[in-house]
């Protein structure tokens, strides 16, 4: 006679997966990720993004919190006028990350990146060097490099 059919999946309360989630929790605490996140890896992270992008010519503005972080593109830096087609040259860019071996994300003319919460100083390096190469790979296809 209708009504709702309640049903959960297979992890859903699952006391393995309950007990990881702990475990999870207790080494965030307990190694302080959010406060080395916050006082050290993401604030490396941004400077490493500062030093790198903004002078680009491709990049308009570099935006993000922690070991969250985007680059958006611009046609016109002074302006942060937005390309028409930014949806094909994210694309392009994110693409190129790929075979730079990165995995950075694209979406409404931005680059989105977000390292692990354990990210080492080197494994941020690691991460902007090759978006690097994929964002100058994107200009010079624009000839802007």
């Amino acid at each position: 006679q209708g009504g709702v059919f309640a049903h959960g999946l297979t992890y859903s309360g699952h006391p393995v997966a309950a007990a990881v989630a702990i475990a999870n929790l207790k080494a965030i605490r307990d190694e302080q990720i959010v406060t080395q996140v916050k006082n050290d890896t993401g604030p490396y992270l941004h400077k490493a993004l500062q030093e790198n992008f903004a002078n680009h010519p491709l990049i308009g503005e570099i935006q993000g919190t922690g070991l969250v972080a985007a680059l958006q593109f611009s046609e016109d830096k002074a302006s942060r006028k937005r390309f028409v087609n930014e949806g094909d040259l994210t694309w392009k860019c994110r693409t190129y990350g790929f075979d730079e071996g990165v995995i950075i994300r694209s979406t409404l003319g931005r680059m989105i990146m977000a390292p692990a919460l354990v990210a080492s100083h080197a494994d941020i390096d690691e991460l902007v060097e090759k978006t690097r190469r994929a964002v100058d790979r994107t200009a010079r296809d624009l000839g802007l490099l």
